[in-house]
């Protein structure tokens, strides 16, 4: 028993302070940076050793976290942000594009793909369809996807036209929705296409919808100075890159 006793507390000396000897890093981020913060964050912590507290939220909400200087080391906001760089909560020069993301159009498995090449085409589509779902973008402040769609449902010119058929329920994803058939299609981010019973069509055409751009600070106020300065590198290196990629988005600019 005593020799028990004493390889448990050996295995408590030479494990414990690993998990202590680096000051965690905390960040936070909107939905569209979920997969690859997902893939990067276990890898980050075991070749740098900062163990790091990611918090994901709506788009509108995580800005105004940051607008309102709550402690993260790490901010990732999508544009515009000039409001972030006015509030002096992020140090301006270690300004980082990570990656853009693309609105994308999906349908259940094996359902017909419409036709969304040009404006007229998904303008078409959005009418036809009995019903849709995308993220509530609530006036600027919820989802960074829903806020961009709600702005290519007004260059359409039919914002007002689908908000009755914009079908959202409490604790139901978007996926849920479409394999369950309650909607014709789903439109957010492509990193957020997760669900195998789901198919993406393709990006909505340029002339309706910018990629979002995802761009990284380090915080004024960081607890973990180096540590942010390490996740932030990370977030931006060629490892990253990839993982972009895996995610269906575009790293950089």
């Amino acid at each position: 028993m005593k020799y028990l006793v004493a390889s448990t507390l050996i295995v408590i000396v030479l494990f414990y302070p690993q998990n202590t000897s680096a000051q965690e890093v905390t960040l936070v981020a909107p939905g569209g940076m979920r997969c690859p913060l997902d893939r990067m964050t276990p890898d980050f912590e075991r070749k740098v050793g900062h163990p790091v507290k990611v918090t994901i939220g709506s788009g509108g909400g995580t800005h105004q976290q940051v607008v309102h200087g709550e402690p993260f080391d790490v901010p990732v906001v999508q544009p515009p942000y000039q409001d972030v760089l006015d509030s002096g909560n992020v140090i301006t020069s270690t300004e980082t594009p990570l990656a853009t993301v693309a609105i994308v159009v999906a349908v259940r498995k094996g359902d017909p793909k419409p036709d969304i090449s040009t404006p007229e085409a998904v303008k078409r589509m959005l009418l036809a369809a009995k019903a849709i779902s995308y993220p509530d973008g609530a006036g600027g402040l919820g989802g960074a996807a829903g806020v961009s769609f709600d702005e290519t449902l007004k260059k359409l010119g039919i914002f007002d036209q689908i908000k009755p058929k914009t079908k959202r329920i409490a604790g139901v994803t978007l996926m849920h929705l479409l394999t369950n058939g309650d909607i014709d299609f789903a439109v957010t981010f492509a990193s957020e296409i997760n669900d195998p019973g789901v198919e993406v069509v393709g990006p909505l055409p340029s002339a309706i919808s910018t990629p979002t751009a995802l761009v990284g600070f380090i915080s004024a106020h960081a607890k973990s100075p180096e540590g942010a300065k390490a996740l932030l590198s990370y977030l931006a290196s060629p490892e990253a890159r990839a993982i972009y990629q895996a995610c269906k988005m575009q790293p950089g600019r």
